[in-house]
């Protein structure tokens, strides 16, 4: 009776330490299926570097600011619509936007 135990709590503790890295996984596999895309994050809205004077995340001072940047799908960041950008698109590096007229 003490091996079926023994066993059993071997196997949960087996069973609950792989259910907590299978919830960790999906962290990791989202960061290595997305892409920093600058230019297409709204005022407010970008994960990271908005430029000087800015610190990180939430710092975009404009919609479509060229020097901040958004986790977009791999493979989509140049194909999503960016006004500001000088290719209407979003841009695998910071850029200069353009301006009107």
């Amino acid at each position: 009776m003490k091996t079926t135990n023994t066993v059993t709590a071997a196997t949960l503790a087996l069973a609950l330490g792989t259910a907590i890295s299978l919830s960790m996984a999906p962290l990791s596999v989202q960061a290595a299926d997305n892409e920093k895309c600058f230019g297409v994050a709204m005022k407010g809205k970008n994960d990271c570097a908005a430029g000087p004077g800015t610190s990180c995340a939430g710092t975009s001072k404009v919609d479509y600011q060229g020097n901040s940047w958004k986790y977009v799908p791999a493979g989509t960041c140049e194909k999503t619509a960016s006004p500001s950008s000088p290719t209407g698109y979003g841009q695998l590096k910071a850029f200069k936007e353009k301006t009107a007229g």
